[in-house]
């Protein structure tokens, strides 16, 4: 793990420890950075999904012609 000095802004440190359930700076600014990259990677995928990206699961689902086949 890279040890690197940075000015984190105080009144949302607290605020954020607060979120993340973290009880330390390292722990609150690490959970923040995971949750970043968690947001904009999920964002990425809906996105690719809404242009198409499982083309042979979007359009209108049909039902079995046996109930009780297994799909």
């Amino acid at each position: 793990m890279a040890r690197t000095g940075v000015d984190v802004d105080g009144e949302l440190l607290p605020e954020a420890a607060e979120i993340f359930g973290t009880t330390t700076k390292v722990a609150t600014v690490n959970a923040a950075l995971e949750d970043a990259i968690k947001r904009r990677k999920r964002a990425s995928f809906l996105s690719w999904l809404a242009e198409g990206g499982l083309p042979d699961l979007t359009g209108p689902v049909g039902t079995p012609a046996d109930p009780h086949q297994a799909v």
